[in-house]
């Protein structure tokens, strides 16, 4: 990875103590790391205007809300040059949760959220394989997610060499 000169081990041990708890305020995570809520504002601004920090998000476990399905779909494209014209309208289905672009035998690799198998076969029949382009699909259903999380960069306490 390419160190960005205007990053620092300072905005390091923000990210981190951010991605344990994003509702952690400014003036705790300037007293964990020794300045002040001011400086620790004024370094996040930079990163969001940087692009680095994009935004925060609510993190909802969908399953209690009765959306038990996760699948991963591998598509195959009629031509790999439709990605981006497949992806826009992957976008607009709200059950779509995931796009990658990928190498190897699928062109899209994509996960989807629905509530049962019923929502699932009519989010696949009547959605994902009506968008142009798409050839065929294969369909993978999660039966358990352990890990979701961001990655670390390193222990905290060990980010001053970077």
């Amino acid at each position: 990875m390419d160190k960005n000169p205007e990053i620092d081990s300072v905005d390091l041990k923000i990210l981190n103590l951010l991605m344990e708890d994003a509702n952690m305020p400014y003036t705790e995570i300037g007293k964990r790391i020794q300045v002040s809520g001011g400086t620790i504002h004024v370094r996040m601004k930079k990163m969001e205007q940087m692009g680095i920090v994009k935004g925060s998000q609510l993190i909802i476990d969908h399953t209690k809300l009765g959306w038990d399905i996760s699948a991963f779909l591998g598509i195959y494209l009629d031509k790999s040059s439709l990605y981006d014209e497949v992806a826009s309208e992957m976008q607009k289905i709200p059950e779509v949760v995931n796009i990658h672009y990928t190498t190897g035998i699928y062109s899209i690799f994509a996960k989807i959220v629905c509530r049962d198998t019923q929502h699932l076969r009519e989010v696949l029949h009547d959605k994902i394989q009506k968008v142009g382009g798409i050839q065929r699909t294969e369909t993978f259903i999660s039966l358990e997610e352990r890990v979701n999380r961001p990655i670390p960069f390193g222990d905290t306490n060990q980010l001053d060499s970077y």
